[in-house]
Order: structure tokens, then C-alpha cells, then sequence
């Protein structure tokens, strides 16, 4: 469990690889995902690489999947995904997958464009039957002596004695829909309307043989006499992309040329549906293998990527490669390399040597699918630093327990709970499913953390006793009023003539004794409700703040322990803790001591904590409405109060001066000349000067150069911004008292505006009522209190943890392991 509460202990390492068995080592590395490369030729462009064309090669090869996966995904043919994880292929099976892949290409482009050409075809025959069919029907109109009179706009209206009828030219064709108001405006001032011309929808939508949408065109007819407006018709119909056809003129004619264009449309048809069939096969026969070759194609891109971050011995028979990994997975390193080395054949032995470096390593955190959730908020915030105390393990308790504080009620905890079961009982089924929504993702990623914030909620729940904003009275109530009418104080006509009566505690009877878990169900009647839980939970949060905040100041203990800075323990640790102890854990210690101290009969001349806090601040203890809680008071807090005030100046002043101090020791050391006189075998001045220089240049590399003004200036800053923290966070705390009493406001509000209103009703038919707004209340419940109430109570929980107790000791500066792995090609991500 080591790891758990620290990072792994990382090293860097060296590989030497043999040229024929480099490739498969690399691919043994990337399946067990635990190293992590380092570029080793940071100044070689990527173009200049000795695998570049192999990476080139393989981009192409994925280029060619990803045209047959958008025509698999065109013909809505679904990719089978049977979870497999496939083997790298060897270097010598690229050419069979490269000539695999570019027979698939070229025979769906062939497909395409045959199919392409022939719905072309279809489309200009359709266009042609319909346009022999309408012009038939003009015709058939015109020849009607009713209509003779319309046609007559292209005479003159003067010269009624030449109403004869002329010989007319005439072009048809078809043209979108939406153009039609437009074509005919142009036409009408174009030919100063001389023109006439007939439309007539197709009903049908044609498919674009281009794009593959549905358009919506119309056949026209425009009549005309002589060239010069033939040739103006035609140049606008060219002009609004308008398709003109030969249409004959004679009924007899156009009769026969639509009986072949129908038997033309039919044979086009059948070699149609034969070229998709074909086009169906043989995208169904690559829509099972594709996510294979995906997979495959991208394996190997990424071990020849690898590769190129390797150097390469000057005999070319050997590749040297540098990575970071874990000390404790060397012997699964070094089983991964013997494996390669014999899958691929070679009798020379891979070899791993650990090296010594003076360069951070990564960060690295072994997570669980229960533990994952945790790490990542913790990696929100920042990468942990290499091998500080890792913040996740009492993240799994203290951060569904503060989201309880604020977030408890038994009904809503209970339906989170059962929410949070549900995905975590079907992970494996979803997971198959692979949902891309990213709102689903995000949630389900959280399952664990979700599922422990409802355990929580519903243990905080029995705590407040509040189940939807109601009491549950299990125990039965420790308070009584039957003493009442003993004593003869109360009396049936009391109890009816007043609406609002105080119970006194302090009349034997009355109270008699707590609630055995939890708070007692009589407050949820009674009109101080809000007052006593107000009290309570003010409290009860400055006590988990205090907690929360010296739990977090405790582990800076095992940092500085672990990193053996023993400085920063006497003059860091220390006064931080006494700081925070002598002022806030003392009030702390004032609630609980009060709690106890205090019964029915002496409450009501207990002092006041804030005042009592304040004056212990102001020094103040002449004042006669605040008596002390106990005897020796004002001593203890003036002794607490200078003791906190002592350790200021200790982060301030005396840690600056003694870092100063050391450094001084270390330049100074062995430099000493000993007044001139060589001693012993000692170095000369000459050799002490080299060697001075040597350590300060060994000292600059491990650490940065020692500036006083920075140093005394940061430590100011941490100090100044410890103790001001130390106030505002613990006021930071009371956002736990506010979250939880909007949450119970909230969650009253909602059943006595909503679903007060269904229980009212008598009647029979106030069932139907009663199902309504049941219906609406639990919408709203939904909504309101578990989505956006839960939201907000995360975030609050989050930021607690984030500021006012990570800061306390993670420093999170370091970066992340990234180890080279086909983890995400696995995880079905290959069509990004």
C-alpha cells in the first residue's frame, strides 16, 4: 500500500536494442504500458529521421481506412467490434497490408464513381420522362380553344384581326424549385414579355448523384418566337443552372422516345441495384476487419514513432534508448524485452541499465478503476510533485464526507446511492456499449466517487434527521409535555387557545434525555427550528474545518521527513502547527468543552464563543457581560495568544536566516586556506580554488543559486499567507453550514409548495391529483436538489479540499507519467 500514499519510485534507464529486434521489443513495451520514452534527438527534424518513411507509409495506410470507414459509416453498416486486441504485425506483413488496403481503395473509388456516373444517367433520364410527360400535357392544354385567349399575349392587342396561330419555338427543361419566382421575373424583363412559359412540379424528389441529396425541381416550357430570343432563353436558363432537353414535336414522336427513355429508366435501374448490392458486400466484408486494421496500422505507427526518438550506434546495428520507469516493474520490463528479442528471432539479448540523473522524474500514481475518480481530482488541482504525499488515498473519505455535510437529507442520499449502483453494477455492460455522450462519460467515470458521496449523504441524512426535508421519528421523541399538565401549568384550553408554546427543559420530565442517534424529530415541528440547527451546524463546521486543516498541516510532517529537510520541521512544521493549534483547534476544544459543561438550568448564562474569541485576540477580560467558561481562562489564552504570536517571527525572520547560514557553511566549505599553511596531503590554494569552482558548478545544476532578497521574500509570503489562511479558511468552513441549511431550505420549500398540494385533496379523484403533481415533484427533486444542489455541494467540497487543505502541504509541481502505451487504440478510440 506504499504506493498508494506516495508516488512510485521512478529511475531513468538505458536500452540497448538490436536493430532486428528493436521493433518488437518496442511493441512488447507498448503493450505492458510502463516506460516512458525520452526524445534523444531533440534537434533532428521529424522529416529527418531514419523511420520517417515507415511513419509516412502507415499515416497513408490510415489514410485509406479512414475513406473505407466514412463510405462503412455513408451505408449506415455497423462496425463489428468484438473487443479483440490483435498482435503488431511484423515489418515484412506491411506491403501485404499496404496492397490490401490500396485493392480496398481503388475498388470502392471504382464503385463510386461507376455508381456516381450511372445515377447521373438515371437522373437526366427521370428529368427526360417527366418533361416528355408534362410537355404532353401543355400541349394537350393549349390545343384547347378556351386557352387560345391566354396565348394571345403574344400578340398585339391592336390587331385583333391576326388572332391566328403561329408557329412557335419552344425550349424545355427542368430547374430547382426554390429558383422558379426568380427564372420567371428574368424571363419577363429579359424578353419584355415575349415570352410564355409553363411549369409544373415534380412531386418526386431526384437524388443528387454528386452530393446524394433529395432536391425538389420543376419541368417549364418556355414558347417563343424567332432566334433572338431563343438565344436569350437559353443564356438565362444557363444561367440559373437550368438542364435543358431535345423535346420533340410532334404527340407521335414524344410518345415513342418515352416509351425508350422508360426502358432505358428500367435496364439503368437493375444495373443499379446490382452495382449497390455489390457496393453492400463488399463494405459489410471491411466493416468486420476494419477495426482490426485500424488498430494494427496504428500500432505500428506508434512503435515507429518510438523508434525515432531512439539514437542510433555508429554501427547501425544498434539503437539506444532512454526511459522512466517504475523501480518496481523492472523485472516486467526485462521479461517484455526477452520476449520481443524472441519473437523476433534475434540471439542477442536486449539489455536495461538503470542510470544515475540528477533530473526530476515523472509523477507517477497507480490507480484502480475504484481509486482512478480520486487521483484525477487530485490531478486537476496539479501533478503531484516527485514522491510527495499523494492526496487521494483521504480524499476517498474526506471529500464524500464534507459533500454529505452540505448534501445531507436520507430520501436524496438513498437515490443517489441507488443511481451510483446502477452504473457500477452494469460498468461492464456500458463500458461495451461505448457512449460518446460526454456528459454520460463524465458521470460514469465518477461512478465510485458518486456512489460514496450517497452512503455519506445518507449517513449525514439520519444524522439531521431529515428524510425530503421530514423527520423520522424512530425512537420516539426525549422531549414530553404530559409534565406540563401534571404540574398544572398547561391545560387542554392552553393547548387550543395558543398556537406557538415553549418547552422548558429545565422542568423535571420534560426532557428526558437525547435522541439515541441523530436530532430529535420534535424540531421538525417547532417554530426555533432553524435557530438550533443554525447554532449546530455553525459549530459543527468550524470543528471539521479545524480538523481538516491540522490534518493537512500533519502530513507537510512526513514531506519533510521524507525528503530529510530538518529544517523544515523545527522552523516550519512546528510553528505552523502551534500557530493553527493555539487559535483555532483552542476554539475547537471552547465548542466541545461548552457542550459539556453547560445543561438545561446553567445555558442560559453561558458566555458567548465569539465573544469570548475576540476579546481573547484584543486582550480584553474587564468585561462584565463576558464571564470566562472556566477558572484560569485568561491566563491559558494570553499564553496561547504570545505563543502564537512567537511563531511568526520563527517562518518569518529565523528560517530566512538560517537557509542563509547554511549557505554560507556550504561556499565556504573546504576553501579554508588554514591561515596559509598546507596541511597534511591537503588541496594547494590552486587546487582549492578548482575545487570550490567544481562544487559550485555541481551545486548549480542540483539546485537553483541561493538569492537572499528572493528567498526572504518568498518565505514572506508563505508566512503572511499561512496565518491570514489560517482565519479566512476557517471561515472558508462555514460554507458547509450554508450549503446544508439551503439544501434542507430548499428541500422544505419543494414538498410544501408541490407536493402539500396532491396530499390535500379528500376526494376520490384526488389519487389522480396526487399522481400529477407526485409526477412534478419528483422532476423537480431531480433537477433541483440531486443535479444542481449536488453540483454545487461538489464544487464547494472540491475547492475545500483544492485550497483549504491541499495547500497546507502538496506543492503539485510535478508532470505526469506518460508511459508509451496502445491502451487508447484498445479502448476503441481509433476514429480519433
Amino acid at each position: 500500500m506504499g504506493e498508494l500514499f506516495r508516488s512510485e519510485e521512478m529511475t531513468l534507464a538505458q536500452l540497448f536494442l538490436q536493430s532486428e529486434a528493436a521493433y518488437c521489443c518496442v511493441s512488447e513495451l507498448g503493450e505492458i504500458g510502463m516506460v516512458q520514452f525520452r526524445d534523444l534527438n531533440p534537434d533532428v527534424n521529424v522529416f529527418q529521421r531514419k523511420f520517417v518513411n515507415e511513419v509516412r507509409r502507415c499515416e497513408e495506410m490510415d489514410r485509406k481506412l479512414r475513406f473505407v470507414e466514412k463510405e462503412i459509416k455513408k451505408a449506415n453498416i455497423p462496425i463489428l467490434d468484438t473487443g479483440e486486441n490483435p498482435e503488431v504485425p511484423f515489418p515484412r506483413d506491411m506491403i501485404d497490408l499496404e496492397a490490401t488496403f490500396e485493392k480496398l481503395e481503388n475498388e470502392l473509388k471504382e464503385i463510386n464513381t461507376n455508381q456516381e456516373a450511372l445515377k447521373k444517367n438515371f437522373l437526366e433520364l427521370t428529368e427526360l420522362k417527366h418533361i416528355l410527360h408534362r410537355t404532353q400535357q401543355f400541349f394537350n392544354e393549349m390545343e384547347d380553344p378556351s386557352l387560345l385567349e391566354e396565348s394571345s399575349i403574344l400578340l398585339d392587342p391592336n390587331e385583333p384581326t391576326r388572332v391566328a396561330p403561329l408557329r412557335l419555338g419552344f425550349v424545355a427543361g427542368v430547374i430547382g424549385r426554390e429558383r422558379i419566382p426568380t427564372f420567371e421575373r428574368m424571363l419577363w424583363r429579359v424578353c419584355r414579355g415575349n415570352v410564355f412559359l409553363r411549369q409544373a412540379d415534380i412531386e418526386d424528389p431526384l437524388e443528387d448523384p454528386s452530393s446524394g441529396d433529395q432536391v425538389h425541381k420543376s419541368v417549364f416550357i418556355i414558347f417563343f418566337q424567332g432566334d433572338q430570343l431563343k438565344n436569350r432563353v437559353k443564356k438565362i436558363c444557363e444561367g440559373f443552372r437550368a438542364t435543358l432537353y431535345p423535346c420533340p414535336e410532334t404527340p407521335q414522336e414524344r410518345k415513342e422516345m418515352l416509351a425508350g427513355v422508360n426502358a432505358r429508366i428500367d435496364d439503368l435501374q437493375m444495373v443499379l441495384n446490382q452495382t449497390e448490392d455489390h457496393r453492400q458486400r463488399v463494405l459489410q466484408a471491411a466493416a468486420k476487419t476494419v477495426r482490426v486494421w485500424f488498430i494494427k496500422v496504428r500500432k505500428m505507427k506508434a512503435i515507429y514513432h518510438t523508434l525515432n526518438l531512439c539514437n542510433i550506434d555508429v554501427t547501425q546495428k544498434c539503437l539506444i534508448a532512454e526511459v522512466w520507469c517504475p523501480v518496481s516493474d523492472m523485472d516486467s520490463i526485462q521479461f517484455a524485452l526477452r520476449r520481443g528479442t524472441e519473437k523476433s528471432g534475434s540471439t542477442v539479448p536486449s539489455i536495461l541499465n538503470r542510470m544515475q540523473s540528477t533530473q526530476t522524474p515523472p509523477t507517477f500514481n497507480k490507480t484502480n478503476k475504484f481509486t482512478s475518480g480520486f487521483q484525477n481530482i487530485v490531478d486537476a488541482y496539479g501533478i503531484g510533485s516527485y514522491r510527495e504525499i499523494n492526496p487521494a488515498p483521504y480524499t476517498i473519505i474526506t471529500f464524500p464526507f464534507l459533500f454529505a455535510v452540505m448534501f445531507g437529507d436520507l430520501g436524496h442520499g438513498t437515490l443517489m446511492t441507488c443511481a451510483a449502483l446502477y452504473l457500477v453494477l452494469r460498468e461492464s455492460r456500458l463500458i461495451a456499449q461505448k457512449n460518446d455522450n460526454e456528459i454520460f462519460s463524465m458521470v460514469f467515470a465518477g461512478r465510485y466517487i458518486i456512489l460514496l458521496m450517497g452512503i455519506f449523504s445518507m449517513y449525514t441524512g439520519v444524522i439531521y434527521n431529515d428524510c425530503f426535508s421530514k423527520s423520522l421519528n424512530v425512537f420516539g421523541s426525549g422531549w414530553s409535555v404530559r409534565p406540563m399538565f401534571k404540574g398544572g401549568n398547561w391545560t387542554t384550553e392552553t393547548l387550543e387557545s395558543n398556537t406557538v408554546l415553549q418547552l422548558d427543559p429545565a422542568v423535571e420530565g420534560v426532557f428526558g434525555g437525547p435522541y439515541p442517534f441523530g436530532i430529535d424529530p420534535i424540531w421538525s415541528i417547532s417554530t426555533n427550528k432553524l435557530t438550533f440547527l443554525n447554532s449546530f451546524k455553525m459549530k459543527m463546521s468550524v470543528i471539521l474545518g479545524v480538523i481538516h486543516m491540522l490534518f493537512g498541516v500533519t502530513l507537510s510532517l512526513f514531506n519533510h521527513l521524507y525528503f530529510k529537510k530538518p529544517l523544515n520541521v523545527y522552523l516550519g512544521f512546528i510553528p505552523e502547527i502551534v500557530f493553527m493549534a493555539s487559535l483555532f483547534g483552542y476554539l475547537a476544544i471552547l465548542i466541545f468543552y461548552k457542550w459539556v459543561a453547560y445543561d438545561a438550568r446553567t445555558s442560559r448564562d453561558a458566555p458567548s464563543l465569539l465573544i469570548a474569541f475576540i476579546n481573547m485576540f484584543l486582550f480584553s477580560y474587564n468585561d462584565p457581560t463576558a464571564k470566562p467558561l472556566y477558572r484560569g481562562q485568561m491566563g491559558l489564552q494570553i499564553l496561547l495568544v504570545l505563543l502564537a504570536l512567537a511563531c511568526v517571527p520563527v517562518m518569518l525572520i529565523v528560517k530566512t536566516l538560517v537557509l542563509r547560514r547554511q549557505h554560507l557553511w556550504q561556499k565556504h566549505l573546504g576553501t579554508q586556506n588554514f591561515g596559509g599553511i598546507r596541511v597534511g596531503n591537503g588541496p594547494t590554494e590552486d587546487e582549492a580554488g578548482i575545487i570550490q569552482h567544481d562544487q559550485l558548478a555541481q551545486q548549480s545544476e542540483d539546485e537553483p543559486e541561493f538569492i537572499f532578497a528572493d528567498v526572504a521574500v518568498h518565505q514572506a509570503i508563505h508566512t503572511i499567507e499561512y496565518c491570514l489562511g489560517c482565519i479566512s479558511n476557517t471561515a472558508s468552513y462555514l460554507r458547509l453550514w450554508a450549503l446544508s441549511l439551503a439544501h434542507a431550505q430548499l428541500s422544505e420549500v419543494l414538498w410544501s409548495m408541490v407536493m402539500r398540494i396532491g396530499l390535500s385533496s379528500r376526494s376520490y379523484g384526488g389519487f389522480v391529483v396526487l399522481a400529477i403533481v407526485f409526477y412534478f415533484f419528483a422532476v423537480l427533486t431531480v433537477a433541483i436538489l440531486l443535479v444542481m444542489e449536488g453540483l454545487s455541494a461538489f464544487l464547494h467540497a472540491l475547492r475545500l479540499h483544492w485550497v483549504e487543505f491541499q495547500n497546507k502541504f502538496y506543492v503539485g509541481q510535478g508532470f505526469k507519467f506518460l508511459p508509451f502505451t496502445f491502451e487508447s487504440i484498445l479502448d476503441g478510440r481509433f476514429d480519433e
